[in-house]
């Protein structure tokens, strides 16, 4: 489970910004709160962040999948020559200085935290400490060319020390080197699922689809028939339409090509006449809404066989409120999610903060904002901070600007010449 992410100088995140899943003790505890063997205080099972347009909410779900590609690729596939691909930011003097991540997690294995600094050409720091029996040790320490190990870190460290480049993390080695004592670390990167994507088009749909829907993949078997079936029964239970997906081999297809095949992807629809009457339409023919929620159910099934982290950019994208809520519903269900999956999410819909739908759909320390200042700098900063009164309508207080992360807006120009703006 992630309990914090710290990072400073990515994109538009200049200043230090800490994203915590840790929940807030005066809100007092409840159902849906994770539990973990590493601490005794309960987790977030999801957080979402609100803001305008442009306020930076993407980049922090960025800046995490910077991290993740540090940690699963420098060392196997970042050009040794090539420095570190790391997007500072851009408008001041921060442009030529380091960047900082930093994770806190909690496994089986106990408390980690994990964290590197990179500058342009190199790795400038990295270190990672642990809590095993619940006192601190440190691992490992590195500071430019120097790297030490802490005495209860055993392993083959000093072979993955000749191997590590420096532009590449010693986390990074030591996983593709199947170090015993890291590797529970470099898998939760490996299963963490970071979506940037927008959904709009079915020309983005997921290779999963024509994997596990072309027979002649023979994957329907063991994990990969049941994680087929979940997404199925997510797709019949969320009132699509939908009964089964096939993939189509055919020359002439539209969508593309899936490992070599081209082909398109065909969409079985019930009929109340019958099964004999079912239609079986082709993607481009859905709706968006059923696009958006093909694109997503795949990641949401795997989060739950997993107990990982999925991070979802504008999760309301074409889909509808309710659905949008029944999503985050899942996450809260702990005999749904009983390992302790996790969902961090960007979005605008505001019903997940008032009670339109119910009773409110989030705790307030599940809330955070962004807010740009006029250097263009992003704040994130929680909701926790305004200390809103237990019966005060979130929705109404964000709308008007309460907790701030609205955009400011002017009298919007003029669209026609015939308008007397124009004149």
């Amino acid at each position: 489970m992630l309990l914090q992410f710290r990072v400073e100088n990515h994109r538009s995140l200049r200043d230090e910004a800490a994203l915590s899943l840790a929940a807030a003790p005066a809100l007092g505890s409840d159902d849906r709160l994770l539990r973990s063997q590493a601490i005794p205080e309960p987790v977030l099972p999801a957080v979402a962040i609100y803001g305008a347009n442009a306020s930076g909410k993407t980049n922090v779900l960025h800046a995490l999948g910077f991290m993740q590609e540090a940690v699963l690729d420098s060392h196997r596939t970042w050009d040794p020559d090539g420095g570190c691909p790391v997007e500072p930011f851009a408008f001041s003097a921060r442009k030529d200085e380091t960047s900082l991540y930093e994770v806190d997690l909690l496994l089986n294995e106990g408390r980690f935290r994990y964290g590197f600094v990179c500058g342009r050409e190199r790795v400038e720091e990295e270190w990672l400490h642990a809590w095993p029996d619940g006192r601190k040790q440190t691992w490992f320490e590195r500071e430019g060319e120097k790297l030490e190990f802490g005495r209860n870190f055993s392993g083959p460290n000093e072979a993955i020390r000749k191997l590590t480049r420096p532009n590449s993390l010693f986390l990074s080695a030591a996983a593709q080197n199947n170090h015993p004592h890291l590797m529970p670390i470099f898998r939760w990167f490996r299963m963490t699922q970071v979506d940037l994507t927008r959904r709009r088009s079915g020309h983005q749909i997921p290779l999963f689809w024509a994997e596990l829907n072309s027979r002649q993949l023979s994957l329907f078997q063991g994990t990969e028939q049941d994680e087929r079936a979940a997404v199925l029964e997510l797709l019949r239970t969320s009132d699509t339409g939908i009964e089964d997906v096939r993939f189509e081999e055919s020359e002439r297809s539209t969508m593309g090509r899936f490992r070599g095949r081209p082909g398109r992807i065909l969409l079985k629809h019930k009929s109340s006449s019958g099964d004999d009457a079912a239609a079986w339409l082709p993607l481009e023919a859905e709706s968006s809404g059923t696009i958006a929620l093909m694109e997503l159910a795949p990641r949401l099934t795997r989060a739950f066989a997993l107990g990982s982290l999925l991070c979802v950019d504008e999760v309301e994208a074409s889909l509808h409120p309710m659905l949008a809520l029944s999503l985050l519903r899942l996450f809260h269900d702990r005999r749904r999610n009983p390992l302790g999956a996790q969902l961090v999410f960007t979005t605008h819909d505001t019903n997940l903060l008032g009670t339109t739908l119910g009773e409110p759909a989030l705790r307030r320390d599940q809330v955070w904002f962004t807010e740009k200042d006029q250097e263009g700098s992003t704040h994130l900063y929680p909701l926790t901070d305004f200390h809103p009164r237990k019966q005060e309508n979130l929705e109404r207080g964000y709308l008007q600007g309460r907790y701030g992360a609205v955009p400011f807006l002017g009298e919007l120009p003029a669209l026609t010449s015939d308008s007397p703006a124009a004149e």
